[in-house]
């Protein structure tokens, strides 16, 4: 299986595409999460949609958002707002995650990779096969 991050942005105008893609593939969709960190002393978060993988290919995307959102638990904001009602309108809950910053991380891949880790550690994506 290859379980890989697609990235739209940092969640400007590009919420509303990862917002879409979740309406769009509701039949697929997994999970909606929020990632929140520190970075250089700003507490934000990253937006992810998980779609169950593919078949046949066994290709699995999260599509993610990546660090450019207020942390809503400290600062709400529409933009979050906006995640959360697709999130209610899907019969989802969003799973919320403390993660490492990506600028801990000399390669964005690497940054990927180590949330594959957790994400797979925690179950909430299948293991490889």
């Amino acid at each position: 299986m290859i379980q890989r991050f697609i990235e739209l942005g940092e969640g400007y105008s590009d919420i509303y595409e990862l917002i879409e893609i979740a309406k769009a593939n509701k039949e697929r969709l997994l999970h909606m999460m929020t990632y929140h960190t520190v970075i250089e002393n700003k507490e934000v978060s990253s937006l992810v949609v998980i779609l169950k993988p593919t078949i046949p290919g066994d290709f699995q995307p999260l599509y993610i958002c990546r660090e450019g959102i207020p942390n809503p638990n400290k600062k709400p904001n529409k933009r979050y707002q906006l995640f959360q009602q697709a999130a209610t309108e899907l019969k989802k809950e969003i799973i919320e995650l403390e993660v490492k910053p990506s600028v801990q991380f000399s390669e964005k891949e690497l940054y990927y990779q180590y949330l594959i880790g957790i994400l797979r550690m925690n179950r909430y994506i299948p293991p490889l096969a």
